[in-house]
């Protein structure tokens, strides 16, 4: 009896240091506390992404860089303060966008219901509900009850997201360390299919590949021609190009058939193809049926990393800044 009280005891403790991990997210958490909750993240997002096309990319990689770094507790979306810099202070951040999208939806929120839904859970389905636009219907089910961590570290940003230069042994070694798989690496890199890549991110590939003033041998030449003409230089930071041609705002399995003709516009896509196992999954994912259910299940897997659930973190009253 005593060390089944010291137990819960211990993991009482846990909880209050943050490291309570969760299978206690559900569905419809918020059923009773804020039943109109999960409509509001909707016809916000639906506003917003008709003025914003470009919005489901943004927001998908929010919620993803939020997930990588203290688990999906709304890291991201804290402030810098005076003694502290934040996640978003740090250089994989700088260009993320779409925080004024969820401070306009928790401020809806919490005129509706005040301190009851947390900037985690609006996160999650602000990513999932801007994505399904196009599709007039969910495309995954999101499951809510994360709480909302305090504290964010601009350096465990740099140390925690996969980079776009990474080999296939770093994305694995990246993913393995949030108990994802092979399998949900190659299907949420199919975010790609939306969005846009910063040209210093992938330059190197086009004009110094080995410290030679060369080309990435493994980039198709008539597309490293092309981007030539967009990026001018090593040293261009402002220009964007889009990571699926002429598609960019439309959610859909191309990314798979542009990666097999070598078109992925990042070494971490052209990565995908250099493991059989990988490769084997970029096959199966030119199926777009099978991408969607696919990419839904592992939007479920990463929307759980380490989340803060019951008594853990708090529920903030601005997504900006921790409660005082």
């Amino acid at each position: 009896m005593k060390m089944g009280i010291f137990l819960v005891a211990c993991l009482a403790v846990f909880c209050i240091l943050g490291v309570c991990e969760g299978g206690n997210l559900r569905k419809n958490f918020y059923s009773k506390t804020c039943p109109q909750g999960e409509q509001i993240v909707s016809t916000k997002i639906q506003q917003h992404v008709s003025a914003r096309p470009d919005l489901p990319a943004k927001l998908i990689r929010l919620h993803f860089h939020d997930c990588f770094v203290r688990g999906c507790d709304g890291s991201v979306l804290l402030d810098s303060t005076a003694t502290n810099t934040a996640e978003k202070e740090s250089i994989p951040n700088l260009s993320l966008s779409g925080f004024d999208v969820i401070d306009d939806i928790k401020e809806a929120l919490e005129a509706e219901c005040p301190g009851i839904v947390s900037c985690a859970d609006i996160l999650a389905l602000a990513a999932r509900d801007a994505v399904s636009v196009q599709f007039n219907k969910p495309m995954w089910e999101v499951l809510t009850g994360r709480r909302d961590g305090r504290v964010s570290i601009s350096g465990e940003a740099l140390a925690n997201l996969p980079a776009p230069f990474f080999n296939i042994t770093q994305l694995r070694q990246s993913f393995t360390s949030k108990k994802l798989t092979v399998h949900d690496l190659v299907v949420l890199s199919g975010a790609h299919t939306i969005g846009v890549g910063h040209c210093n991110l992938f330059s190197n590939r086009l004009f110094n590949f080995t410290g030679k003033g060369d080309q990435d041998p493994s980039l198709n030449p008539t597309y490293a021609n092309f981007l030539k003409t967009k990026c001018q230089g090593l040293s261009d930071t402002t220009t964007t190009v889009e990571m699926d041609p002429n598609s960019s705002n439309t959610f859909d399995n191309d990314y798979y058939s542009i990666l097999l003709r070598n078109k992925g516009l990042f070494q971490s896509d052209a990565a995908l193809l250099t493991a059989k196992v990988s490769r084997n999954i970029v096959k199966e994912l030119m199926k777009q049926d099978k991408f969607f259910t696919e990419f839904g299940q592992s939007m479920k897997r990463m929307g759980a990393i380490e989340v803060l659930t019951d008594s853990a973190g708090e529920i903030r009253r601005k997504c900006s800044v921790v409660n005082s």
